[in-house]
């Protein structure tokens, strides 16, 4: 077997690339996938073009480097590119909703049914039940809260 392996490096190289393949889809987070790849790109090389073990373990891990490598920078322009997610963030997907107060503010704090719960609201001045407002920021549990205007953001 090892004088065969010997004769035919480049099925070493494409076992070992499917090894780190199947041991990917395991879960290790996208390193030997970047690992499995380069294997599989060095048994095409020595496959192409006999080389030396040296050169064959060389390529390995320059090919290695410089995938993970190119896979870091091209996610790093793809995540610039995506919008800010609120998921799992309710306070925050709060954030410009228009709502109308059930009962005053005192000394600028009080409360707002929105849904099924009850949050904390809290505004620079005091406003009468029934006044129509808009949610600007999230503090904690606490809705920072302004009057609603046609002018008013969100």
């Amino acid at each position: 077997m090892v004088a065969e392996l010997l004769a035919t490096p480049w099925w070493g190289w494409l076992t070992v690339g499917g090894i780190l393949l199947a041991a990917e889809m395991l879960g290790t987070s996208g390193y030997l996938l970047w690992s499995g790849i380069a294997a599989l790109l060095v048994s095409l090389l020595v496959w192409l073009v006999p080389l030396s073990w040296e050169w064959q373990g060389i390529s390995f891990a320059v090919l290695t480097i410089l995938s993970a490598v190119g896979w870091y920078h091209w996610l790093k322009g793809h995540n610039r590119n995506q919008p800010p997610s609120f998921l799992n963030q309710r306070g925050k997907q709060m954030i410009g909703r228009k709502l109308t107060l059930n009962e005053p503010l005192v000394d600028g704090f009080g409360h707002v049914n929105i849904g099924d719960s009850s949050w904390r609201v809290v505004a620079k001045e005091d406003f009468p039940a029934g006044t129509h407002v808009t949610v600007v920021a999230v503090e904690g549990i606490t809705l920072r809260i302004i009057k609603h205007t046609e002018n008013s953001v969100g």
